[in-house]
């Protein structure tokens, strides 16, 4: 069996963290803000690599849950669209995957918000509404329209002057799972809401993996496309 399916054409496979640290630099000693950073897992990935992380995100149980899983980072609640932060108070900040879960009306305030706070640039990386792992989550939720939106919401503020854009492209980020339950359970993580449908979708979401996925002797492997955009001021 293949150990990895091929990248979608003229998308390489990229590992995200890689992309983060090609984009922003040295990560030794940085400060970022990790903008809703959830249950921590990058702000732990970005400390691990001598980074000064503070994230915000506004539900207190994820950040109860980033607290435990990135002890040396800081951590506020607060939406993107308010940062409780001055000017220039970071030298990157990220958006990993989470700009589509700020309301869309509030979209473009919260990238307006990352560019006040950052002396440097903005990364912003998102998933794409295409993909095996987009395909094998639809039972779950569909975020076609808010994926879309916050392509839209970038392309906007770029097209008004708010913010410039500086780099950006596309891949493929391959993510592995040992079985069905992995991949509800992840996806559940993200958002618990999604926690009924999951367990009520799950034999879906079965077929969905074997057949979107690419098996291998230690799970299955599902690719999600994703964007990225570094932006400044």
């Amino acid at each position: 069996m293949p150990d990895a399916p091929a990248p979608s054409p003229n998308r390489p496979v990229g590992v995200t963290l890689d992309i983060i640290a090609a984009q922003i630099g040295p990560l030794e000693g940085v400060t970022i803000l990790d903008v809703g950073c959830g249950g921590g897992g990058l702000a732990r990935a970005l400390t691990t690599k001598g980074a000064k992380v503070t994230g915000v995100d506004p539900q207190e149980a994820a950040l109860a849950t980033a607290r435990t899983r990135a002890p040396d980072a800081d951590f506020r609640q607060a939406g993107a669209e308010a940062l409780p932060f001055p000017d220039g108070s970071f030298d990157r900040v990220v958006f990993l995957n989470s700009l589509h879960h700020v309301p869309v009306p509030l979209m473009g305030a919260a990238l307006t918000e990352a560019v006040r706070v950052s002396r440097g640039p903005v990364l912003v990386v998102e998933p794409l509404a295409e993909g095996p792992f987009f395909r094998a989550m639809l039972p779950v939720e569909d975020e076609t329209p808010i994926r879309a939106a916050a392509q839209t919401a970038i392309a906007a503020a770029v097209e008004r002057g708010e913010v410039k854009r500086l780099a950006g492209g596309e891949y493929d980020d391959v993510r592995r799972f040992a079985d069905a339950d992995a991949f509800l359970a992840m996806i559940v993580a993200v958002d618990p809401a999604r926690k009924a449908t999951a367990e009520r979708e799950r034999d879906r979401v079965v077929d969905l993996m074997a057949r979107e996925g690419t098996p291998t002797e230690s799970g299955v492997l599902l690719p999600q496309p994703h964007r990225f955009d570094l932006l400044s001021r």
